[in-house]
């Protein structure tokens, strides 16, 4: 039963995300081709606290504001509850007023693989068909799915410290008709698309076996200290990322790699809105390293689209 239209007395509604995979993406490449320029957008908030980490994350276009507030529990996959949790509120940009309410850590599983896809989309051969996929929990789903969007996969390899999660992406690759087996690291010899979504702290793999040929995505940690990727891949890759001010604060997997620092002649480290507005040089003779760290402009460019996508709650706002 559809709950009926929202009005500025009533309760907030809470609004499931129901977008495809090729729907989050395309919201994201909407605001980028609007004009929104990730270097401008506020940095996110880490606020220590006992069970883990607290993570402010604001953001706003003319037509909306939003905020996310997520929590990080290292401890409550031990429980049998998420690691991320947490809620997106989504206002109206020019009263600010709240519209909607969405599950954060829902909105993170979605818009996390979109990013990752909408770069992925531009990166990849035309041809890329073998996908090894670090890690087997909700990212790495959501990742499988966000590619198979953008390419044409045949072949998936799953690499994840427990067999059985391995073996249970393995299965659901399957159903969606892709050659899938639990492999190991040595795997990303044969990729066409790496992707590692894990809470590793240190490199999963030998950078140094990763082909010309392949693109490799990291998404796991926003943590300066942590990386998925070892410095040798970073050194020899054409390199991309979400915004070159939120990765030179929270990527480790790049600022790691340098530790003498981004000085002038580092390598040139492109941003996502250049990718997606063809001002991003591809280079296809070597590996294309793209390092995501999770930014709340996608949080809010998702949450709108579905908001958008729900005319039922709309408000009439002055």
């Amino acid at each position: 039963m559809t709950p009926a239209p929202a009005r500025a007395d009533a309760a907030l509604p809470f609004l499931e995300l129901t977008l495809t995979p090729r729907q989050a993406r395309e919201a994201l490449e909407r605001v980028l081709r609007e004009g929104l320029d990730p270097e401008s957008c506020p940095p996110r908030s880490n606020i220590p606290v006992p069970a883990g980490e607290l993570l402010l994350m604001p953001a706003a276009t003319g037509r909306y504001a939003g905020v996310k507030i997520a929590g990080v529990a290292p401890a409550n996959p031990g429980l049998g509850l998420p690691r991320i949790t947490g809620s997106h509120l989504l206002l109206d940009g020019p009263t600010l007023r709240p519209l909607a309410l969405f599950d954060g850590a829902a909105l993170t599983a979605l818009r996390t693989p979109a990013v990752t896809a909408l770069a992925v989309g531009r990166l990849a051969a035309p041809d890329a068909a073998h996908l090894v996929l670090f890690g087997a929990g909700p990212q790495a789903y959501g990742h499988l799915a966000a590619l198979a969007e953008v390419r044409p996969l045949t072949r998936v390899t799953v690499v994840a410290r427990r067999a059985a999660p391995a073996e249970d992406l393995c299965a659901h690759a399957r159903t969606l008709g892709l050659d899938a087996t639990p492999g190991t690291a040595a795997a990303v010899a044969g990729a066409d698309i790496v992707v590692c979504c894990t809470t590793a702290r240190t490199p999963l793999f030998d950078g140094g076996a990763v082909a010309d040929r392949a693109v490799v995505a990291a998404v796991g940690s926003h943590d300066p200290g942590a990386r998925e990727v070892d410095g040798a891949l970073v050194r020899r890759s054409a390199l991309y990322t979400e915004s070159r001010a939120g990765a030179l604060r929270e990527a480790g997997d790049l600022l790691m790699a340098f530790p003498a620092g981004w000085a002038p002649g580092a390598p040139m480290l492109a941003n996502l809105s250049e990718l997606v507005n063809d001002e991003a040089a591809v280079a296809f003779d070597r590996p294309r390293f793209f390092k995501s760290v999770g930014m709340a402009w996608q949080d809010l460019a998702v949450a709108a689209m579905q908001y958008e996508m729900s005319p039922g709650f709309r408000l009439n706002l002055p």
